[in-house]
């Protein structure tokens, strides 16, 4: 997820920690705009989706949900729980204020992450999709994607940490 506050304008040229990585073009659907989604793996296999420059799914190794970006907000997973972390500004000064969500907040936060999910394997299963370019050119980056949100479709746990692991 980018530190700083703007547009994700060129992740399949500069985030260079996803060793695959994959631009997408998927159709409207569900009252959905069409959508350009940049998907791609560590050297772990932890999965990253960018669906423009909101909503950011990140996941470690297992599948677990560890990291989001969501409506402006950062998102953690700590202790199987999302934490939400939102930056407030003033003139001299940020801080990061952070608060535990609440079950249905955190059920809301993975049903928009489950539909997501859902999108993106419909178009790829479909062939819906336009591949806008992936890194390296050669790799099954779609075809390992696929498998990725097949895993994912059964649901998708919190991690323990935020972190890739």
């Amino acid at each position: 997820m980018a530190r700083e506050e703007q547009d994700r304008e060129d992740l399949l040229g500069e985030a260079t920690a996803l060793v695959e990585r994959v631009e997408l073009r998927i159709p409207a659907s569900d009252g959905a705009a069409e959508q350009v989604v940049v998907a791609g793996f560590r050297t772990n296999g932890a999965l990253s989706l960018y669906f423009g420059a909101d909503p950011v799914w990140q996941f470690n190794a297992r599948g677990e949900l560890r990291r989001a970006y969501r409506a402006g907000a950062l998102l953690k997973a700590e202790r199987r729980r999302l934490v939400e972390m939102v930056r407030e500004r003033s003139d001299d000064s940020v801080i990061l204020r952070s608060r535990e969500l609440h079950c249905p907040t955190t059920e809301n936060v993975l049903l928009h992450l489950n539909h997501d999910i859902s999108r993106l394997d419909d178009a790829l299963a479909a062939s819906l999709y336009v591949n806008l370019g992936q890194v390296p050119e050669q790799a099954d980056v779609v075809g390992r994607l696929r498998s990725a949100l097949k895993r994912l479709r059964g649901g998708v746990a919190l991690a323990t940490s935020p972190r890739v692991e």
